[in-house]
């Protein structure tokens, strides 16, 4: 009885679910062909299968135009909700149906269950009922049961139609067992089981390669966040130090300024005081020379001679003058030294601050936990030719009166302009040219300049291309070496430096970008360093070439 009202379980659940959501029917309604849907599965099966008006049933393919009018079924509803009281809500697991995404079982009829496994032996997929006599039949326990899997087709041969246990190792790919005898005789065949078997080592093998770089990657990662936190701890430290030092330094001018201060007031008060008083008594001696002078005058004009001559000897005695030589003056300078005492203090202050601090104090060490360390410059030309760089002339940036050629390695200047296309990163004042190559890390080149002298150089890709100031050397974005007929001249930034060295047709450049270093040599039977600049490049360089006679050349070697 049971077992009878199990079965009819299972075929209401059958008979009443929506073959779309597969679940039971909710506002069942009927199609003209017979099956019937959930009102809004059917609708929104309909809506995104619609093309041009024709609508199918997604069990029996029929097709209906024009739609058809959707009425809920009564009597359905009603035999769902009565269903529905038994207590059945949902399919029991051994009932669960396939869906689009799912794998189904190959044994299933009419509407095919999920399968549970599929057999590699067998090349079929199972639900839990069909899967059983695996379990129960001695010969069927050997198979090789796996995940339920659609690619179980890929593992026959569409040749023989057999099943593909082998693999050929000349082609590469999985065979049957009679494809040795025509399409691979002769070929390196084995079982598959082995084939995988030594892949399947290889595989451990990377996989342990691959863990073993993550150890040492994290080990890395694990150095460089160390690195960080000492960084930042150290310039935390170095910047509250530094602060309390410039505070003290602060401090301790403040005070020098205020004691200074107070010395001069002081001095000032001293000096006003003996002027004033030296004032005084000079103030004091007008008077009595003021009164002396009216006495006489009034003398003068005595007309009795006697009384005159009686009186001239009390009237025309002077007491002592005091002298303007008596008079300590200062030659107008008074408390100037001071004052040139302390603009000497500030420049040395300056100087401090700007060169001795910025070029040793604020020096931060480089970040170089994994790189090696920087090799020395080498010394030899051998030694530099390691470092050679194949390097060329890009037209775009030349000026209209310069012919690249040689493959772009050679340029000369020529009477007419040339008929280059309009490009912005051609110079327009200055008859020069870049390199297409940008030039980072070691890097060696060598030109050779022919008809007079010429400038070899590097720059940034951002100088400028117009007026005056984008000429190597001229601004802040190029340094280059002038070289003349029997001398030579270092530019950068418009400051020039006279150099002495051999002459020679052919200069060596050697650059290590991120050393900051830019070395030019006079290359013949030996190197001879004509300049070397310490400095911190910001960007990658390019090489430069200028030549301004006509008729003049210069051109990058093929240095091996």
């Amino acid at each position: 009885m049971e077992e009878m009202a199990e079965k009819s379980v299972k075929l209401d659940l059958e008979t009443f679910s929506c073959s779309i959501c597969l679940d039971l029917l909710k506002d069942p309604v009927t199609i003209p062909c017979g099956h019937s849907y959930c009102m809004n599965c059917i609708k929104g099966y309909w809506n995104g299968k619609n093309k041009k008006g024709i609508h199918r049933c997604p069990q029996c393919r029929k097709t209906f135009t024009p739609r058809p009018v959707l009425e809920k079924s009564t009597m359905l509803a009603d035999l769902v909700k009565q269903l529905k009281k038994t207590g059945v809500q949902a399919a029991p697991a051994d009932l669960c149906h396939a869906g689009p995404e799912d794998v189904a079982c190959d044994f299933c009829s009419g509407r095919k269950l999920k399968a549970i496994k599929s057999c590699l032996f067998c090349l079929v997929s199972y639900c839990e009922k069909h899967l059983q006599p695996h379990y129960d039949v001695t010969p069927f326990k050997k198979h090789k049961l796996v995940e339920p899997s659609k690619s179980l087709q890929e593992n026959i041969c569409c040749r023989h139609d057999e099943v593909m246990k082998m693999f050929c190792r000349t082609d590469q790919k999985s065979i049957c067992y009679l494809c040795p005898v025509d399409d691979h005789k002769g070929h390196d065949t084995v079982s598959a089981a082995a084939e995988r078997t030594e892949r399947q080592r290889e595989l451990e093998g990377s996989r342990q390669q691959i863990q073993q770089r993550i150890q040492d990657r994290e080990k890395d990662v694990k150095l460089l966040q160390q690195e960080v936190e000492a960084i930042n701890q150290s310039a935390d430290k170095t910047v509250e130090d530094s602060e309390n030092i410039f505070t003290e330094l602060i401090r301790l001018i403040h005070k020098r300024s205020s004691d200074v201060k107070q010395q001069l007031r002081s001095q000032q008060q001293t000096e006003v005081s003996r002027v004033k008083e030296l004032q005084e008594k000079l103030e004091q001696e007008i008077t009595e020379l003021k009164r002396k002078d009216a006495e006489l005058k009034q003398l003068s004009h005595t007309e009795d001679h006697n009384q005159f001559l009686h009186n001239y000897p009390s009237v025309s005695a002077l007491s002592e003058s005091t002298h303007s030589s008596s008079i300590n003056t200062r030659p107008l300078r008074y408390f100037e030294d001071v004052t040139a005492a302390a603009s000497e203090l500030r420049e040395k202050l300056q100087d401090i601050l700007r060169e001795k601090w910025t070029n040793s104090s604020l020096t931060v060490t480089e970040v170089d936990v994994l790189l090696p360390q920087p090799e020395p410059e080498p010394k030899s030309r051998a030694a530099f030719l390691r470092y050679s760089c194949d390097i060329t002339l890009d037209p775009n940036t030349a000026n209209t009166y310069l012919l690249v050629s040689e493959g772009n390695r050679k340029v000369t200047v020529m009477r007419q302009p040339q008929s280059y296309s309009a490009h912005p990163d051609r110079f327009t004042e200055w008859c020069q040219v870049l390199s297409r190559e940008s030039l980072t890390g070691r890097c060696y080149w060598e030109v050779e300049r022919r008809g007079g002298g010429a400038d070899v150089a590097v720059a940034y890709k951002n100088i400028s291309r117009t007026g005056n100031e984008c000429g190597f050397g001229h601004n802040d974005k190029s340094w280059a070496l002038k070289c003349y007929q029997n001398s030579f001249e270092f530019w950068s930034n418009k400051m020039k430096a006279s150099i002495s060295g051999p002459q020679s047709s052919r200069v060596g450049v050697y650059l290590d970008h991120r050393a900051g270093i830019l070395s030019f040599y006079s290359v013949s039977e030996a190197m001879t360093l004509l300049h070397r600049v310490q400095t911190t490049f910001t960007q990658p360089l390019y090489a430069g070439v200028r030549i301004g006679w006509t008729g003049a050349t210069a051109e990058l070697c093929e240095v091996k």
